[in-house]
């Protein structure tokens, strides 16, 4: 009998597990079957829409990359997510250790203070932010992302860093600056590899953030060459009711492809992260 429910259970987990790859994988199937069909495939009802019916075309592919503006939204999306990426960190990560560090609750409230302001709606924020941009000129520029996007991914970095900087114990910096460091030589001697997995957390989550954000993208740049992804993709490629699903479609796999396997290869530590920041 027990062998019988080790069976069961051994059944079940590997069914589980195959219908969840198959969850997992089949956007990006679709959208690489749907880059590569033909137009007549793509659209015939009475084509298997899971199926090449025709042969394979690049058709779509090549009308992205030299008919429209899909290698500038890629450069401006990198550009824009190095930069905030940079301004996160360099802002979060000190002001994560000075708050872990702070004793009592008055640095523990003040955290918890900076976590609740990433939790304000964008929509609330639209109106001020619309002001400051225009106040400094940088409508219809990439600046306007670069200032805005750290208001919110710093809030979130700070809280999610703090947590690591307290499971940290204090005795290892103090024995460092026993042996001769400073304090800004304990933290980037000691502190800062030890919390090498929030680091990276901290990175790959402000990117991706970047790399989808659509309302600000959307509201405060219209020029074509100053579009993102998030935004140049569907604006560019959808005309009223007429969808260009061909390239559409190519236009959403091709950023998708590094982001899977950035999260892939980083997927334990990223893990790591959002559970010691929650834990602490």
């Amino acid at each position: 009998m027990g062998k019988l429910k080790k069976i069961y259970s051994k059944s079940f987990l590997g069914l589980s597990a195959f219908f969840f790859i198959l969850f997992s994988t089949f956007p990006f199937y679709w959208m690489l079957i749907a880059t590569f069909k033909r137009d007549h495939d793509l659209f015939s009802p009475n084509n298997n829409p899971f199926l090449f019916n025709e042969p394979a075309t690049i058709k779509h592919l090549s009308e992205l990359l030299f008919n429209t503006l899909f290698l500038k939204y890629m450069f401006n999306t990198f550009w824009v997510g190095t930069v905030v990426v940079v301004i996160t960190l360099i802002i979060a990560v000190p002001a994560a250790y000075c708050l872990s560090r702070w004793s009592g609750k008055t640095g523990e409230n003040l955290g918890i203070g900076i976590f609740l302001t990433y939790l304000v709606p964008p929509t609330l924020l639209f109106i001020p932010l619309s002001r400051i941009i225009s106040f400094f000129g940088l409508h219809e520029s990439l600046g306007a992302l670069i200032l805005i996007y750290p208001t919110f991914t710093i809030p979130f970095c700070t809280w999610l860093l703090m947590g690591f900087f307290k499971s940290i114990p204090k005795d290892i910096e103090e024995q460092a600056m026993i042996d001769g460091c400073s304090r800004l030589g304990a933290m980037i001697k000691i502190i800062f590899p030890l919390s090498i997995s929030g680091i990276l957390t901290v990175i790959v989550f402000t990117f991706t953030l970047t790399m989808h954000e659509f309302i600000y993208a959307l509201s405060f740049i219209s020029v074509s060459a100053h579009k993102t992804i998030s935004v140049g993709v569907p604006t560019e490629l959808v005309r009223g009711d007429v969808f260009r699903w061909g390239p559409l479609m190519a236009g959403a796999l091709i950023p998708s492809i590094p982001v899977a396997i950035l999260y892939t290869f980083f997927l334990d530590r990223f893990i790591s992260g959002f559970t010691m920041g929650a834990v602490k």
